[in-house]
């Protein structure tokens, strides 16, 4: 079996499981933020649901997309879910001032580790994977079924293997290399399949590279993605809960569908141009692109070590006149971490501006909308038609430091 069927089948009761195959499985850990919970709250209450036994402290309900709130709508979606968390005793409710965006908050909290089976009202419930957990996207009516019963169903999926090889140059990031494996297999290329990811590159990659490419794994059309636990993992898990990490490996057996092997050392930082995330170029394949605004952060990109890469760009100089610069610490520890390292100075002092954590301009929500005709390059996962605004504007994906380097340059950076 692969690590994503030796999770499903162990949390299923089984001793083995083959792809295609329906399981029941119970969870470790259910999510759901302001836009999917209230739709799951509905449904819960609709079939006259009940919390499972002990799941109290198994349900996560975080407050991110809208919030703080940017509408009376946004404002009805979060009380509706602070009456349904206050009511059931929910322990795992995060609201303004306590939050962060849900995929870099829930690791951070310590409530996602290594072996968990995690289900969450959101597609890039699939970073947990960078954990070694089982983590995927499900809908709310599954998430509702979910908070009842303490388990769901799955197909169990089929595999497809990613061997990293070698150390990436400087400035290829996590970021780059999800970009480059997208464009280089589409984004039906791993339609409900488990991306594996592993190979002696894995070492070079932090852990918040590995939560980028995780992130992304849905980008390709995968159930989830996932990497084999190591000294990293288990670092940035310790201290951080009670729980005993479980850790499944791959048997060397174990079959896939395809096998590709990936020379970090060959690979250039990467965009991917509009309107998917496939349709990606290399920063030496790009001529000059003017562009308006820039945006670093979100779930994909709003970690402590993007905040670096970020202000190692800005450092000392200034975002051109005519782009608007906005950074989004993912949570509150990390923006308390920037802060304490001087990077909201070097932020600030080059004309950006910094926010609470939000989702916000990912999915054109707020703090960051694009009128028709603009262009952005953002750190975030989609890029397609409409997604940060007005149907006629662009969004260019790429990594924090091409980001960054774009907002002083006023065009897409090209290495020039």
């Amino acid at each position: 079996m692969t690590m994503s069927q030796k999770i499903l089948a162990a949390h299923a009761g089984l001793e083995r499981v083959e792809a295609g195959r329906l399981v029941n499985a119970k969870l470790d850990l259910i999510l759901a933020n302001d836009i999917t919970a209230p739709v799951s709250i509905n449904e819960f209450y609709g079939a006259g649901a009940s919390v499972a036994d002990g799941y109290e402290d198994k349900i996560a309900l975080v407050m991110d997309h809208f919030t703080p709130n940017k509408d009376i709508k946004a404002a009805e979606q979060c009380k509706c879910v602070r009456a349904f968390a206050k009511k059931h005793g929910i322990k795992h409710f995060f609201d303004v001032g306590k939050m962060g965006i849900e995929h870099a908050l829930l690791p951070e909290a310590g409530l996602v580790i290594p072996g968990d089976l995690v289900i969450g009202a959101d597609s890039h419930t699939c970073t947990y994977g960078a954990l070694g957990a089982f983590s995927t996207g499900m809908g709310s009516t599954d998430i509702a079924a979910g908070m009842a019963s303490g388990e769901a169903w799955f197909k169990i999926p089929s595999a497809i293997k990613f061997i990293l090889k070698n150390k990436p140059a400087a400035h290829v990031s996590g970021k780059d290399i999800i970009l480059h494996i997208i464009g280089k297999i589409g984004v039906d290329g791993a339609l409900y399949k488990s991306m594996e990811f592993t190979g002696g590159g894995i070492k070079y990659l932090g852990i918040d590279d590995r939560f980028t490419i995780a992130n992304m794994a849905i980008e390709a059309g995968a159930k989830n993605g996932i990497f084999p636990v190591d000294e990293i993992t288990l670092d940035y898990v310790k201290g951080r809960t009670d729980r005993r990490p479980v850790v499944y490996e791959a048997d060397g057996d174990a079959v896939y569908d395809a096998v590709y092997e990936i020379d970090l050392g060959a690979l250039r930082p990467t965009v991917a141009f509009p309107h998917l995330p496939e349709n990606t170029k290399t920063i030496d394949e790009i001529g000059d692109i003017k562009i308006d605004q820039v945006v670093i952060g979100s779930c994909t990109n709003g970690h402590i070590s993007d905040m670096r890469a970020a202000a190692e760009a800005l450092s000392g100089k200034r975002v051109s006149e005519g782009v608007r610069a906005i950074i989004i610490p993912a949570t509150n520890a990390v923006y308390l971490e920037a802060l304490r390292e001087g990077l909201i100075d070097i932020f600030v002092n080059a004309g950006a501006v910094v926010s609470t954590p939000t989702c916000g301009p990912c999915i054109g929500g707020h703090m960051g909308v694009l009128a028709a005709g603009e262009r952005a390059v953002s750190t975030t996962n989609r890029n397609f038609v409409g997604r940060m605004g007005h149907t006629q504007s662009e969004v260019y994906l790429a990594s924090p430091y091409v980001a960054a380097m774009s907002a002083v340059a006023g065009k897409i950076y090209n290495g020039k």
